[in-house]
């Protein structure tokens, strides 16, 4: 495994373990007796628990020394093994993490009053916190984790004291009241600052209420830092039911939760009193389907096979290069033609079909089909790309969107799509249902296009989004989409890359009219480079550019082809079609060194006219030669 710290510095999010002292508690572990010490008296037990969490998905496990300080231990007649305690406690933890997730040394508040607020001054207290670091980092720790505070200047201690002895990432999380504040009336915003400047690399918070609240405070604290964000909240406030407490958020909830805050900044997420492995297992599941894991070893190069190490041992992954013609020429380097043609309207596919026999008969390498694209309704795509390769042989590019389908319905359809020799895939977000004729259709979204992607790759290594074994693995050739022209250019480079690191091994843009912009965006992507194949639409009139720049979401018409639309199409429709044709000739010129591919989209269905882009590539112009010499 990379060290902590680098991997902190990639925008991967990390999920903690849940509660310990919930488990043991639930295996028979009374309240009172020291937890810390069984660490030495029942290591197996300790062992068991982390390695449920393991099972469930966290990437972070804590070891079980938050009572483990002198003070704590104190109480119980146990400060004399406060070393022994805490070194085993990290040996425990990296034998329960079989080098698959990290080691987090976990140490809490002392249970002391330090100054002002009592007699304990602060370099007593620092000395306390640097007894018991010391002996986590002999044990062998990836990172510190000091939680949970309510006491800023004793937190400030906690800090000194392991700076003092390691430059080991420090998560440093507070916990707060239902009010938002610490038990001392320390605001989110103020502690936040203070963590920042005292050298805390990631700032969260835990323990004490539930997500809900949590989420509220980390709203407040993403304003004044630029440190990563944690959160572990608690399942809830805890609920007397005849004499016991019980928390009662769901993992279900916790989940839904953890989507929310992961929207609000946080990068670090687990949970803390109530939560168990069914609680991570949701979390996890929830993280997996918006953020690439580092479980997934991917490389840019779609013509290695990826690797995931949670892959069956009897699973043959079936080479990129073996998955389709499509895949077998994106992952040799060889350029690919497509054109996108739109399902039917209706349940009769014929008109379609046969204007898709015009493709197959020019030598195109396949057919994109969209899936409800601006939220219309039209046959389903699936169904589309089935009749397109049983039908007429020609491939099928498959565009898949997450509007429609939830998590099991989506893995439904992947999965009958295998079965049914479906293999190219196109994963999109999806228009929302507002832009389509029933505005008041809902969305699902349960994941994006990155999580898709993560589900794909899966599927290809023949586990479902859970990391259950499916048996034998799909072989999905993963194409994604992407904007060069994106309003917000970082936020679209930086899912650009988490799709590359999810599994993709291609891309497709938005239609392109200034190839100045897709050239820019094509160096800013050289570090994640993978096949781009770049989207060109023939324009038909002045009406049309205006429709696309103004009313289809990321496509951006440049001012001067506007003008060469207006002045053509006032001299009629043939001159605005031979001017869009010429246009759409130029721009597939400019841009064909710099990319492997190219997608024409069929205006109003008028394939005829989409081929005419190819005319200008010379290795397409001597296909067509060769299958009418065989013809």
């Amino acid at each position: 495994m990379e060290n902590f710290r680098t991997s902190l510095e990639s925008d991967q999010i990390h999920v903690f373990d849940g509660a310990m002292g919930t488990m043991l508690y639930a295996k028979g572990v009374y309240i009172n007796r020291s937890y810390d010490e069984l660490n030495l008296t029942n290591p197996d037990l300790v062992r068991e628990v982390l390695e449920e969490y393991v099972r469930a998905g966290a990437d972070i496990i804590e070891t079980n020394t938050y009572g483990a300080s002198a003070p704590k231990l104190q109480q119980y007649g146990l400060d004399a093994s406060l070393r022994e305690i805490n070194i085993s406690a990290a040996r425990i933890a990296r034998a329960a993490s079989c080098e698959r997730c990290y080691v987090a040394g976990a140490i809490g508040p002392l249970g002391l009053r330090i100054e002002p607020y009592g007699p304990t001054s602060f370099d007593e207290a620092k000395d306390l916190f640097k007894e018991q670091a010391a002996a986590l980092l002999e044990g062998g720790i990836d990172l510190f984790l000091l939680e949970p505070f309510s006491d800023i200047s004793e937190m400030r201690q906690a800090i000194r004291a392991v700076k003092e002895l390691c430059d080991l990432p420090i998560v440093a999380q507070m916990t707060i009241l239902p009010d938002g504040n610490t038990s001392f009336g320390t605001t989110p915003e103020v502690f936040t600052a203070r963590l920042d400047e005292w050298g805390a690399d990631v700032i969260g918070l835990n323990c004490g209420v539930g997500p809900a609240i949590v989420l509220t405070a980390i709203e407040k604290m993403r304003g004044v830092t630029n440190k990563k964000l944690s959160a572990q909240p608690n399942a809830g406030l805890p609920r007397d039911v005849q004499g016991r407490q019980f928390y009662m958020c769901s993992p279900e909830y916790m989940a839904k939760y953890a989507k929310r805050l992961i929207q609000a900044g946080v990068k670090l997420i687990g949970g803390c009193c109530g939560t168990t492995p069914a609680h991570i297992k949701l979390i996890s599941d929830a993280v997996r389907a918006v953020s690439p894991r580092k479980q997934q070893a991917v490389t840019a190069s779609p013509s290695s096979v990826q690797v995931n190490e949670l892959t069956p041992a009897d699973i043959q992954i079936v080479p990129p290069e073996e998955r389709s013609q499509w895949s077998r020429k994106i992952t040799n380097g060889e350029f690919v033609t497509s054109v996108e043609v739109l399902p039917p309207k209706g349940c009769d596919p014929h008109k379609t079909l046969d204007s898709i026999r015009l493709l197959k008969e020019a030598g195109v390498d396949g057919v994109n089909i969209p899936d409800g694209p601006r939220a219309q309704t039209r046959m389903s795509a699936q169904a589309t790309a089935l009749l397109v390769e049983k039908e007429i042989g020609i491939e099928a590019v498959l565009h898949y969107c997450c509007r429609d389908r939830n998590l099991l319905g989506m893995m439904s359809d992947l999965l009958g799509a295998a079965a049914l020799g479906l293999r190219n895939l196109l994963l999109i977000t999806g228009d929302p249902p507002k832009m389509g004729p029933y505005p008041d259709a809902t969305a699902v979204f349960d994941i994006d296009s990155i999580g898709l992607t993560n589900m794909v790759n899966k599927l290809n290594h023949g586990l479902d989004l859970g990391n259950n074994p499916i048996g034998q693995p799909t072989a999905f050739c993963i194409g994604v989409g992407v904007n060069p022209g994106a309003i917000n250019l970082d936020e679209e480079i930086k899912r650009f890359e988490y799709k590359v690191e999810a599994g993709a091994q291609y891309a497709i843009t938005q239609p392109v009219f200034d190839t100045e912009q897709l050239q820019d965006f094509l160096k800013r992507i050289e570090h994640v480079r993978i096949p781009i194949i770049a989207g060109i639409w023939p324009l038909v009139s002045y009406r049309n550019a205006e429709f696309l720049h103004n009313e289809v979401p990321g496509v951006r018409v440049t001012p001067s082809i506007m003008e060469r639309m207006r002045i053509a199409s006032e001299k009629g429709k043939e001159a605005a079609r031979d001017e869009g044709l010429k246009i759409a000739r130029e721009s597939l010129q400019e841009v064909r060194e710099q990319i492997q591919g190219v997608q024409v989209s069929a205006p109003f269905g008028n394939v005829r006219y989409a081929l005419e882009v190819f005319n200008v590539l010379e290795e397409f112009s001597a296909r067509k030669e060769a299958t009418v010499a065989l013809g």
